[in-house]
């Protein structure tokens, strides 16, 4: 259900709700890195693919992740590149730091379906953070012969640095330590996502913080989430909401600011840019 109400008084109430919450817990889907600059197409991608978008035809970076890349050369002369913009540079505006000078002196928890690694490098905890489809900064084995995954930054930096003619050399190609076949990265696209003992442990932290506060006055706070992976943020988020009467449900999404009948008044919707809201909530 969407509905609207006057910006200023649902801010005050975002305001009050953050600063009297006894657990926040941060809900980010991809709108949280698109209010931080990190867009996949127009002028960032060209400055980066320009000569990819010439060869191949493709026009922005999500679809030239999926390219049918004839050799393994072009595809990680794409990916490494890719990567290394996406997870190794910060995005452009301070939304995430924003949002943890927000949220450090709470007890607070970060579910996130982004893989761009962004709330660690803004100082967020690491053992708060549970990325629920993997890390740009992560393979894994492409069949998965085992369940580990492996750092990345130092073979993507290579790999951008000595690329040529949209190749990386050959010698440069990740493979598997255990079998030898070619790496891919740790992104959960079908059922050969390796959950490692670190997905696990966050998983189980995420869950037990959940537990903990399920009776508090929690605050669900609802982030860029859009409609592919509803059930992994935004479902329970709502689900939580109406078994706890002390909770608050405050999404921030342009566009896409809703939420059910149900939770309604335990609910903040705002339609704007999330970068707006947070450095108005941060300056006040």
């Amino acid at each position: 259900m969407k509905f609207m109400q006057d910006f200023s008084t649902q801010m005050s109430r975002l305001k009050e709700e953050l600063q009297n919450a006894a657990a926040v817990v941060i809900g980010a889907g991809a709108g949280l890195s698109t209010a931080a600059g990190f867009a996949y197409s127009g002028e960032r991608f060209e400055k980066y693919f320009s000569d990819f978008e010439q060869k191949y035809g493709f026009h922005d970076m999500y679809t030239g992740g999926f390219y049918p890349y004839d050799t393994l050369e072009e595809h990680w002369a794409y990916w490494s590149r890719y990567i290394l913009i996406n997870r190794y540079t910060d995005p452009p505006k301070h939304v995430y730091q924003e949002l943890f000078e927000l949220a450090k002196d709470k007890d607070y928890f970060v579910i996130t379906t982004n893989v761009d690694h962004c709330f660690q490098k803004a100082g967020f905890d690491k053992a708060r953070l549970f990325y629920t489809q993997g890390d740009y900064g992560l393979f894994q084995c492409s069949v998965p012969c085992h369940n580990k995954t492996y750092d990345n930054e130092e073979i993507v930096r290579r790999m951008v640095e000595e690329q040529r003619d949209m190749r990386v050399p050959t010698e440069l190609i990740p493979r598997c330590p255990v079998c030898g076949r070619p790496m891919t990265m740790n992104l959960r696209a079908d059922d050969r996502f390796v959950q490692d003992d670190g997905w696990d442990m966050a998983c189980k932290r995420y869950e037990r913080f959940i537990t903990v506060h399920m009776h508090d006055k929690i605050l669900f706070l609802e982030l860029g989430v859009g409609d592919n992976t509803p059930a992994i943020i935004k479902y329970p988020f709502w689900r939580l909401t109406a078994q706890n009467k002390k909770a608050t449900y405050a999404c921030i999404n342009y566009g896409e600011a809703f939420c059910p009948e149900q939770i309604q008044k335990q609910a903040i919707c705002l339609n704007d840019d999330i970068g707006n809201v947070l450095l108005s909530l941060y300056n006040k």
